[in-house]
């Protein structure tokens, strides 16, 4: 659906967007993560030719894109930066403004409004609505032309909690039932994990990750609580297992159940006590901060799973 080959837009000498090579699927939700100013905006600004990039290639939709062949009107709809709109004009005044300069039907204003959910609340003057209702009608301008693919920049950004909830539900109705391809940016980890099949994590311009949101977490180690942690490590050295001491727990690779049974009856007939054994996992939290902030990130506790025995 589209895809990117070394895209780059560089201001003032500094790469806002660096080498970014993305691969977004036909169909579902692909959500842009990153820090504010990781450079999601910029992307979206170049993927609509709002913006020329310095060097690199785009291709949308299966054809490629540039300054000499741009997209047409409407080919993409798209909510950047916050919807646009005459505040002085009703909802559906500004909805069908925007479907003339298309070249739409008249009934595209009303099954938009009816797709987000504005139906009852169009012949108000758009200075009176809510945040809320301010979002949804700019994606009913993003929708107006029917199109296949959608850019929506941070679209919960700013709205109470109902407003995200509200927001995000409709953007995941609209991948599912109208069958858009959308590709969502947000700076917060949990508004993408509720939407997205795919994800790309963009930090200072340049993509740290690309793929499906399990795909952050790692395998994981088995953690043993232990009366006497070096005993236990010589033990293992014998059997040739690979782990390491860390805190006064014995850490493995992950193994077979069958395995670690063996291994904690070994443990304690040679007079070790075994207090807890568990599955430590990274968070995706975690794993996110590491990508965007491998420096600064602070290092919480792992998320910890008991393994029954």
């Amino acid at each position: 659906m589209v895809t990117t080959e070394g895209l780059t837009r560089t201001y003032n000498g500094v790469n806002a967007v660096d080498g970014l090579n993305l691969s977004v699927p036909s169909g579902g939700i692909y959500g842009f993560l990153g820090p504010n100013g990781a450079g999601k905006s910029t992307t979206m600004k170049l993927l609509l030719g709002l913006t020329r990039p310095t060097s690199g290639r785009m291709s949308v939709l299966g054809r490629p894109v540039s300054q000499r062949h741009p997209l047409s009107p409407g080919t993409i709809g798209s909510l950047i930066e916050g919807p646009s709109y005459y505040p002085s004009l009703t909802g559906k005044e500004n909805l069908a403004m925007v479907a003339s300069y298309l070249g739409l039907a008249s009934n595209r204003v009303q099954h938009a409004l009816a797709t987000v959910n504005l139906v009852g609340q169009e012949n108000k003057q758009v200075k009176h609505y809510s945040m809320g209702m301010k979002q949804r009608l700019g994606l009913a301008m993003a929708l107006l032309s029917n199109p296949a693919l959608m850019l929506l920049d941070e679209p919960t950004n700013g709205l109470d909690p109902a407003g995200v909830a509200e927001i995000r539900q409709l953007i995941v109705t609209l991948a599912r039932q109208e069958g858009v391809t959308i590709i969502v940016s947000s700076h917060i980890l949990s508004e993408i994990e509720q939407m997205a099949d795919t994800v790309g994590i963009i930090c200072a311009g340049r993509l740290r990750y690309q793929g499906t949101l399990a795909g952050l977490r790692d395998d994981g180690v088995i953690e043993l609580l232990v009366s006497e942690p070096a005993a236990v490590a010589a033990l293992l050295t014998s059997l040739g297992v690979t782990h390491e001491v860390r805190d006064g727990a014995v850490r493995t690779p992950m193994m077979p159940d069958d395995v670690v049974g063996e291994l904690i009856t070994r443990i304690v007939s040679s007079g070790t006590t075994v207090y807890r054994v568990q599955t430590v996992r990274k968070t995706l939290e975690q794993a996110f901060l590491e990508l965007t902030e491998p420096v600064l990130a602070p290092q919480p506790p792992l998320a910890s799973q008991e393994v029954n025995r």
